[in-house]
């Protein structure tokens, strides 16, 4: 008998749910000043969400050993669109990065799908390689080398937050293969340094830094993000002060809908509405987490722990950068925030292991 993992699906349609509500009621104003149209986000987040449940019904039938046997292809061809966005012509710049597709009036972003298909064809390379894991550098380096290729690419756009999330995801994926802990040692020092000196090469990254350590000494530049989301969150309180009633996306906390959202759920909702989201979080991480821990198949396995990484690494991410714990990274808040190739790339990876790989945990 073949079983859904409903715990899982109910939250996330509800956390999906609730990104369309607070992807409206934060973007309302700006969308209504830019576009003369109150609904303009919400719209076009409702039409990514419709089209990824009718993917979640399409995939949710297919058995997942195909994306297994398809992992090949399905890297080839994001590694191929991760190329091509980065030609003009072909790639959209949009706030300063070379990192869409421009579709008619929407966007598609390669690297959300890069960060997929990467988590697939790792599980299939670990799965195929189980008995030599322990082989540093015969079965560890050459997967790390795809992934660093893939994180200069997504550089190349730039988009940092991005290349960050994959580069841990994999890594994380990596880790739970069983692979010398050593290892792993060495390589955290090396992407210490690495990013240190990606940070040193780019101004801008450098003034993030600067905001993050002292968002006062530049409050109308680097540092106004951070000033602003903080200004959102103090005032929430328990109950916050309602939804539709924030203030400061009314042109003060840039692009709401986006990076920030959580700022506006903090300040609509209060601290029970931010409680609720982390409690959906840890409900969806914990569900494939365990759905990993009992699957029979190596590639099951995988695939589970690499979409928990994944979603477990990007929200802390962005929760992080909206409280001031960490310099802006540009990372989106996973199902919540505006972005429909965020969205669809969440949606297609928790659909892989909905159904399929649920089944075998109880085999």
């Amino acid at each position: 008998m073949k079983k859904i993992n409903y715990t899982l699906l109910i939250a996330i349609i509800i956390i999906t749910l609730l990104g369309l509500l607070m992807i409206y009621s934060s973007s309302y104003v700006w969308a209504e000043y830019k576009f003369n149209d109150p609904y303009k986000f919400l719209k076009t987040q409702g039409f990514f969400l419709i089209i990824g449940y009718i993917i979640m019904s399409i995939i949710i039938k297919i058995p997942y050993t195909q994306y297994k046997n398809k992992a090949n292809i399905i890297f080839s061809v994001c590694f191929l669109l991760l190329i091509l966005v980065l030609i003009p012509g072909i790639g959209t710049v949009r706030n300063g990065s070379r990192s869409w597709f421009g579709i008619g009036g929407l966007g598609i972003q390669p690297s959300e799908f890069m960060k997929l298909s990467l988590i697939i064809f790792t599980s299939k390379y670990l799965a195929n390689n189980q008995d030599d894991i322990k082989y540093t550098f015969k079965t560890i380096i050459p997967i790390l080398s795809v992934t660093i290729t893939a994180f200069l690419l997504i550089m190349l756009q730039p988009d940092f937050g991005s290349g960050v999330v994959l580069t841990m995801s994999i890594v994380g994926l990596l880790f739970s293969s069983g692979a010398d802990f050593s290892f792993f040692l060495k390589i955290g020092l090396l992407g210490i340094v690495g990013v240190v000196g990606l940070i040193v090469i780019a101004p801008y990254r450098v003034a993030r830094i600067v905001s993050f350590l002292n968002p006062w000494s530049d409050p109308l530049g680097s540092g106004f993000q951070i000033i602003q989301s903080l200004y959102a969150i103090g005032p929430g309180g328990l109950f916050g002060k309602g939804l539709g009633n924030s203030i400061q996306k009314h042109f003060y906390l840039p692009e709401p809908q986006t990076d920030f959202i959580f700022a506006i759920i903090c300040e609509e909702l209060g601290f029970l509405g931010a409680l609720l989201i982390v409690i959906l979080f840890a409900l969806i991480i914990y569900q494939i987490v365990k759905i990993a821990l009992k699957s029979h198949d190596l590639f099951a396995k995988y695939l589970s722990f690499g979409i928990a990484f994944q979603i477990a690494f990007q929200a802390i991410l962005n929760l992080l950068v909206v409280i001031g714990l960490i310099p802006v990274t540009g990372v989106t808040l996973p199902f919540l925030s505006y972005g429909g190739s965020s969205l669809l790339s969440y949606i297609i990876l928790i659909t892989l292991i909905l159904k399929k790989v649920s089944n075998d945990t109880y085999l």
